[in-house]
Order: C-alpha cells, then sequence, then structure tokens
C-alpha cells in the first residue's frame, strides 16, 4: 500500500473518530443543583410546616429542565388530571399557606445515570399532611438526548412486544419472591399479586422497576424494586435503546 494511501485512511479514521466524539451522547451533561428548605413564614413553634426542594437544570437541555419540573408538580397532585401548580415556587407559597403544624412536603430530582444517549433521571417525594405515616412517591424520566424527549415504554420496545415484556417483569418479580422467602407464602401471594408499574430506567446494567407503597408489598416494605437483565430483553427492546456494552 503506498504511503499517500495510509496517510489517506489514516486520515479518515481520526475524522470519523473525531465525529464519534462530538456526538451528543458521549459527552456527559453537566446538572445544576437547586436546593432549598422552607418553613411557614414567622413560624417559630414545633413542628413548623416545612418543603424541601431539591431539582436540577441542565443548561444544554431546555427540554430535560421542564420535563423534570413538571414530573415534580405532578407528584404534587392526588389525580391525574388535577390542575398543576404554576412552579414550584408556587406551589411552595400554597402549601405553607394552607399547611397545619407538622405538615412537611419533600420533591427531589436526581441524576442516576447517564450512558450511551440516555440520561436517567429519579424523582422522588414526600407528603406528611397528619395520620400515622407520610406518603412516598418515586419516578424517573428516560431522556433520550438524540431525540430531546423523555421516552415511554411504547418507545423503548420493539412494536408487539409489551405483553413479553411484563411477562419477563413478572420472572423479575417471582425472583424477588424467592430472595425474600415470600414465594412460598399463599396469604401473601393472595394479598401482594404482580402487577405492572409505569416507574421504569433503562440503567446500564439492567432495566430497573420500582414500585410505589402498597403496590406489590406493605407499606414497611417500602418500594419494591425489580431488576430484568438486558439478557432477557434483546428481542424485545429496540436496539437503541440496549447499552453498547451488553
Amino acid at each position: 500500500m503506498s504511503l499517500t494511501k495510509k496517510l489517506a485512511i489514516i486520515g479518515i479514521s481520526l475524522f470519523l473518530s473525531a465525529c464519534q466524539s462530538m456526538m451528543p451522547g458521549d459527552k456527559p451533561l453537566v446538572a445544576q443543583r437547586s436546593a432549598w428548605e422552607h418553613v411557614t413564614p414567622g413560624c417559630t413553634g414545633e413542628p413548623c410546616p416545612l418543603v424541601n426542594i431539591d431539582t436540577l437544570s441542565f443548561a444544554e437541555e431546555p427540554q430535560l429542565t421542564a420535563l423534570i419540573e413538571h414530573a415534580l408538580l405532578r407528584m404534587t397532585t392526588d389525580a391525574p388530571d388535577s390542575p398543576l401548580p404554576a412552579s414550584l415556587q408556587a406551589y411552595e407559597k400554597d402549601f405553607l399557606a394552607r399547611a397545619d403544624s407538622g405538615w412537611k412536603t419533600y420533591l427531589q430530582a436526581k441524576l442516576r445515570e447517564q450512558h450511551d444517549q440516555l440520561v436517567i433521571i429519579e424523582l422522588s417525594s414526600y407528603l406528611a399532611t397528619g395520620g400515622a405515616h407520610g406518603m412516598p412517591g418515586r419516578g424517573f424520566i428516560n431522556y433520550d438526548r438524540d431525540l430531546h424527549k423523555a421516552l415511554t415504554l411504547r418507545d423503548m420496545l420493539k412494536p408487539g412486544t409489551e405483553d413479553t415484556f411484563w411477562q419477563a417483569a413478572e420472572q423479575a418479580h417471582q425472583r424477588w419472591l424467592k430472595a425474600n422467602k415470600l414465594d412460598q407464602d399463599p396469604e401473601y401471594l393472595k394479598n401482594w399479586p404482580f402487577t405492572r408499574t409505569a416507574n421504569i430506567a433503562l440503567l446500564k446494567k439492567s432495566v430497573l422497576l420500582k414500585y410505589d407503597v402498597y403496590t406489590l408489598a406493605p407499606y414497611s416494605s417500602g418500594h419494591v424494586s425489580l431488576t430484568i437483565p438486558y439478557s432477557q430483553l434483546r428481542a424485545i427492546l429496540k436496539p437503541e435503546y440496549l447499552p453498547a456494552e451488553q
């Protein structure tokens, strides 16, 4: 091979490497954290109503910033069709204005992982307005940087594979039951059957399903987590959502 051809091949290789290095998913996004905690103005007694908010913004992906705030605000409502507060600040002002002694609310967005073209945000909430205990909540945003959108389960799966996905999830539930020595407890199995969840995260090592309290287990068990290895999902997930190392 002539020197000219060798140099041309080297040049093409360097160009392709440079293009790959500039792909959006290859450079992690930088998250800007905003956190604050306030009590009812003028309150000096104990316990004062409290609002604690810990959220993220992304200068490079304003769509993701907006999705995070919308998702946190959705976690403050009782029903899917309830009107949302105008902002986190508006929610705080309204909550403190109507709160009784001891009320408290927490909202958090955490950067769980970044891999391939995906950014995984985990959302947490906790609302205590009296009673024996407060109510926690969880959620995820699987953000595709190439598409600039949050993925739905339908976006993740090949057409016609949703039932197969939930069969794999049910197998993960069986593994969880066995690991916790509950698979031979007829009363438990009757009271806490498998069900589906909207809280799904495409993590680098496996797909994570996280369940709200009182869904697969009593409140004392917290948020039950199930994991599905990617080896079970190769024929189910779209190829672009199988991590490069899998």
